[in-house]
């Protein structure tokens, strides 16, 4: 297996978190007050915690997913591809790269990360899928096996933003 499928999927993450770091914290600040008033059935405590993350915090946590996504592109080459956890965090990705749209086409105009993700993250993740597919190493691709993909991209982002609020408030 090429390591363009296995270590691009690092390639490809740090590339589009680069978008996401140079522009999500100052979007979040312009934004995130008339998102508030045209969208009022969402939770105030959710806008709290989205504007409660700092600079520092959201860079510390794109570190600490970066050895997450890390570790899953260096299982996916030590095993040739097939390792379920970089699968799994393949699938995270790209269905990471969806929700970026969708997100985009709720609010109706530009959010970080949304820019990468036609370009980039679909692209790639659809690419490296159909390598794996095609040597045989693609797991089969099922509704509980989406729902792993998003439950991963879910907890590796709980867990990079509860280990740097821990990390930047000491």
């Amino acid at each position: 297996m090429s390591p363009a499928v296995t270590l691009g999927l690092f390639a490809a993450w740090a590339l589009h978190d680069a978008e996401e770091v140079a522009f999500g914290p100052r979007w979040v600040r312009e934004n995130v007050p008339a998102l508030r008033k045209r969208f009022p059935q969402v939770p105030e405590r959710v806008w709290r915690a989205v504007e409660g993350v700092t600079e520092r915090e959201f860079a510390v946590a794109v570190t600490v997913m970066a050895g997450i996504v890390a570790a899953a592109a260096a299982s996916g080459y030590r095993s040739g591809g097939r390792s379920a956890f970089f699968q799994a965090t393949l699938d995270g990705f790209g269905l990471h790269g969806l929700m970026h749209l969708a997100q985009a086409a709720v609010v109706r105009g530009y959010t970080p990360g949304v820019a990468t993700s036609p370009v980039l993250v679909i692209p790639f993740t659809l690419w490296a899928r159909g390598r794996l597919r095609r040597a045989g190493r693609l797991r089969p691709t099922t509704p509980g096996s989406a729902a792993r993909g998003i439950a991963a991209a879910a907890a590796a982002t709980v867990v990079s933003h509860t280990v740097a609020r821990r990390l930047v408030k000491e």
